[in-house]
């Protein structure tokens, strides 16, 4: 019996790798790149002068001479609330620890302590994320550094797969209630060309597929398959 095997395999291929160039749509002409790309996920983000509060954060809240109304564990909750006794819900994310304690005395020498003394430090700043999708060996949602890189965001998910479209890189952000998105080519920050942006908590980072390599390589892991029906026929 004749080895159908090559013939079966080369003519997939071709068929394949015609339908994997016609379906290869991962480049979009409208995102940025290049130098409009860093214009949306910079390299540099401006950090506020001084550190502002976020959902899950945990504070500590003196108030000089009232332990009862003091604690040192004050989660801020996911809508950026805290509660403090006699006080009330105090809005606590988006402002400074100095912003906070003036609000909380100003609430407590209204009604309840001649002069309060109050001081709020945070105890424990909120683990911020970044999600990592597409074509990398460990897809998911990881724990990021404040100088958190797109290189060092991508090491966390075991770095790309073969088969990523490395010129495909493209991340996501919301700033203000809007979407932005830019792209990036993984080859260039790698090797100097092109700066590592920064990635910051909430960001997503997807990782382009390269339809063609990736359906070769499906139809290589098959052969066994082909070798099957080639004997039986």
């Amino acid at each position: 019996m004749r080895n159908l095997k090559t013939p079966l395999i080369l003519g997939v291929l071709a068929s394949g790798l015609t339908l994997a160039g016609c379906a290869h749509t991962t480049h979009n002409p409208e995102l940025p790149e290049g130098e409009a790309a860093y214009k949306v996920i910079p390299v540099e983000v401006a950090q506020p002068t001084h550190y502002l509060v976020r959902p899950l954060d945990i504070l500590s809240v003196r108030v000089f001479n009232e332990p009862e109304i003091s604690s040192d564990d004050q989660t801020v909750n996911e809508v950026g609330e805290i509660q403090v006794p006699l006080a009330g819900s105090i809005t606590a994310a988006g402002k400074t620890v100095t912003q906070i304690s003036t609000e909380i005395a100003s609430r407590l020498g209204s009604k309840y302590i001649v002069d309060p003394q109050v001081t709020v430090s945070v105890k424990q700043a909120a683990p911020r994320y970044a999600s990592v999708e597409g074509e990398v060996n460990k897809p998911g949602v990881y724990e990021i550094s404040n100088d958190a890189t797109l290189l060092s965001t991508i090491a966390r998910a075991s770095s790309p797969t073969d088969t990523a479209h490395l010129s495909e890189v493209v991340v996501f952000r919301t700033v203000n209630g809007q979407r932005l998105v830019a792209r990036f080519n993984l080859k260039d920050i790698r090797t100097g060309v092109s700066p590592d942006p920064r990635i910051l908590d909430g960001d997503t980072v997807m990782i382009g597929y390269s339809a063609t390599r990736g359906l070769v390589e499906d139809i290589l892991r098959a052969a066994p398959l082909f070798n099957a029906w080639a004997r039986f026929n």
